[in-house]
């Protein structure tokens, strides 16, 4: 009885686990990097620092890190709509 459970719920687990990978996989951006780098600097001029692709508080973003002078503007963009979803300022060194 115990190998028929184990082969039947082998499968099964191997599944979950295949789907739940794929759920946190990456989508592919509708806006490009280019375009929200155009997008992030258009809202906060300056010098491009850092950039990432990353999923925050459960949306999909490119963020910039934006050095003006002495301080680190960071724009978070919608890789799905383009809208700005984070505009915020940190000292340089920050991490968030």
């Amino acid at each position: 009885m115990n190998q028929i459970l184990k082969w039947t719920l082998l499968p099964l687990a191997s599944t979950a686990i295949l789907l739940s990978g794929a759920a946190n996989a990456a989508p592919a951006p509708k806006v490009s990097k280019a375009r929200a780098q155009v997008i992030a600097l258009k809202a906060a001029p300056g010098k491009i620092v850092e950039s990432d692709y990353e999923k925050e508080d459960g949306i999909w973003r490119w963020s910039f890190d934006i050095r003006q002078g002495k301080r680190i503007h960071e724009i978070g963009i919608d890789v799905m709509t383009g809208k700005i979803v984070e505009s915020s300022f940190e000292t340089p060194g920050d991490k968030d």
